[in-house]
């Protein structure tokens, strides 16, 4: 606050000094209503009316000057500067207002996204982890992109997913669809069980909505489910229509092979044998980075999609959290920071040389 005095203060006194020294017939009593008008733009209410107090007694300072004390413009300079600040002060007290409210739905918003997205833990098991969700809508912090992990024994699973539509209504299917996951997935042997399970789930969702949601029938989610065993060189993939990860191995870096993906939750069938289950190698030195479709459909100004496959050769793939940051970086560079569609990523590494347990990777 002492640094928001200065500006204010060194204007009123540079208008009362200036009057000393102009002629008696130009009045300068006027301006001072600059002080509290300036003053509004960036302080707070009550300091902006101590302003606006402190004006109107340099208005008499200098009226008395320049020998207006009896003159009927002293009471019009005074009137004139208390009026318009008592319109400065009044707005800037809205403002304030509204400052709060933002603030209280921000508190809000962060609560609902540490419910929804919990943070995924740095290590699980042997693998280091990173994760990260931009949504796309200003002031946001949640949105229709999902992500969560889970341990069940040895092995860890992870579930990203991509809701279809905005706003509220895809904040509640994503609700569901993590919810179902934490639920069951230390439930099920096999990633096809679990992946029926979350179809059921999603169907009893759409089903109840029907009534008051005509538009349920057209809702749907995107997802893919990894399970990493500690004791094996392997990971595990079931796809629900969702874009499959990157996988760096050395100097390669390729798309994950996915054979048969299956539709979308909520447009799938309900029984494990619907859902393919593909394995790939995933030994130590090994990266999987997981996104939703908000990566690769970031557009520049002139339409074009972010090159995924490209500009992946130039990012740090070594460790997980510098590669989710590089890799948000560089979708701002291509997009301008103007993303159309919710950010998803979850980036997982196996060690060449497993940390011990409880101690996350560097």
């Amino acid at each position: 606050m002492r640094g928001h005095a200065v500006p204010p203060l060194l204007l009123i006194a540079a208008i009362t000094s200036g009057a000393s020294f102009a002629p008696l017939a130009v009045h300068l009593s006027p301006l001072l209503v600059a002080a509290p008008t300036c003053t509004a733009t960036f302080a707070r209410t009550r300091f902006t009316a101590v302003v606006a107090l402190t004006a109107a007694a340099a208005v008499l300072l200098v009226d008395s000057h320049d020998g207006l004390l009896h003159s009927p413009l002293l009471p019009i300079h005074i009137g004139a500067v208390l009026i318009v600040s008592a319109f400065v002060v009044a707005s800037r007290a809205l403002h304030d207002r509204d400052l709060r409210e933002l603030a209280q739905v921000r508190a809000v918003s962060e609560a609902a996204q540490r419910v929804l997205l919990r943070p995924i833990p740095p290590q699980l098991g042997p693998f280091h982890v990173a994760s990260m969700y931009r949504a796309a809508a200003a002031h946001a912090l949640v949105g229709g992109d999902l992500y969560a992990a889970a341990r069940t024994g040895h092995t860890t699973r992870i579930l990203i997913g991509d809701v279809r539509g905005k706003g509220l209504p895809a904040i509640d299917d994503a609700s569901v669809v993590l919810g179902a996951f934490r639920a069951t997935a230390q439930q099920y042997r096999t990633l096809p069980e679990l992946a029926a399970s979350l179809e059921r789930s999603v169907r009893r969702h759409l089903s109840e909505l029907t009534p008051i949601a005509p538009d349920s029938s057209e809702r749907f989610v995107t997802a893919l489910l990894i399970e990493l065993p500690d004791d094996e060189e392997i990971a595990r993939v079931v796809s629900c229509g969702h874009p499959p990860p990157l996988l760096h191995r050395g100097s390669r870096l390729t798309l994950l092979p996915v054979a048969r993906p299956a539709p979308p939750l909520g447009l799938a069938a309900d029984t494990p044998n619907a859902f393919c289950l593909d394995t790939v190698a995933f030994g130590p030195g090994d990266t999987l980075l997981l996104y939703t479709d908000g990566l690769a459909e970031a557009r520049d100004r002139a339409g074009d999609f972010f090159p995924v496959l490209d500009r992946a050769q130039t990012w740090t793939w070594d460790c997980p959290s510098r590669l989710v940051e590089h890799v948000s970086l560089d979708v701002d560079r291509h997009a301008g920071k103007n993303l159309q569609d919710d950010l998803a990523l979850v980036a997982v590494h196996h060690p060449t040389h497993p940390a011990r347990a409880g101690h996350a990777p560097p």
